[in-house]
């Protein structure tokens, strides 16, 4: 336990950029430890020189944001998005344009729908409009973490993303597993010591299942079948499909054999 004369309350906000990097110094050269979404909220604890130092009330992750990222809390979100990507118009016409794009996890507020021409829109408070079939209710989950990471094929791969614009490895797993209403932890060794139940692989990792989570050091994959993995991988910069086997033999290489296996 930390002995302090007093402890400081974070102040309550609310991210406004589609994708805001989190920075491990306040500085634009500092690297990208993680990235929060349109709609996170997070508690700021310091504000300094246009830096900000917050945390994710979801994960509990910390760092800088750049303050214009912020917003305060309006009214609590209704709907969050499901579309890897999509894009949020001045108005409900798909032929305006785009004021931003929103990725796969965004939590948004809707005020009510209009349809134009065929297109149903969800409607912001502000007037702004998304496509209301990127969208379901926040408390609409679906139960295949597998078939939300299937969506984001050929995402690119980035270091400290989470997004459907750029994922890392883990940010794949945060990210396809909030879809289906279950909040993990951010880093590979954290979901490696907290993510549902370990189980020990056979030889030959014959008894692996679909939805099951490889890990090695400072590398996560989940399982899409028996035999191939699906991952945010490195090597081809980019979410890819990858045989089991032939992910052992080139990650042993470098990183060594698997540390652990954890099924939900």
């Amino acid at each position: 336990m930390v002995e302090a004369e007093r402890f400081v309350s974070g102040k309550p906000m609310r991210i406004a950029d589609a994708v805001a990097d989190v920075r491990s110094e306040p500085r634009g050269d500092a690297g990208i430890t993680t990235q929060v979404l349109y709609g996170d909220d997070v508690l700021v604890f310091e504000d300094d020189n246009g830096w900000c130092w917050i945390q994710n009330e979801r994960d509990g992750y910390v760092g800088y944001v750049v303050d214009t990222t912020l917003d305060r809390r309006a009214s609590e979100p209704t709907h969050i998005v499901i579309a890897p990507r999509t894009f949020v118009y001045p108005g409900s016409d798909l032929k305006y344009p785009r004021t931003k794009a929103l990725s796969m996890g965004s939590l948004v507020t809707i005020a009510g729908g209009e349809e134009r021409r065929g297109t149903l829109y969800g409607m912001l408070p502000s007037g702004e409009a998304v496509i209301a079939r990127h969208l379901v209710p926040v408390d609409e989950v679906t139960d295949d973490h597998v078939a939300v990471a299937e969506t984001l094929m050929h995402t690119p791969y980035l270091w400290g993303g989470v997004s459907g614009f750029g994922v890392d490895c883990s940010g794949l797993v945060q990210l396809s597993l909030l879809m289906t209403g279950l909040p993990v932890l951010r880093d590979t060794d954290m979901q490696a010591a907290s993510i549902g139940d370990l189980i020990e692989p056979d030889k030959d990792y014959q008894n692996l299942q679909r939805g099951d989570f490889v890990f090695w050091k400072g590398h996560v994959a989940m399982m899409a079948s028996h035999s191939m993995l699906l991952h945010a991988s490195g090597h081809t910069m980019s979410v890819t499909l990858e045989p089991l086997r032939d992910a052992i033999d080139r990650i042993a290489y470098l990183y060594g054999k698997p540390t652990a296996v954890r099924r939900l």
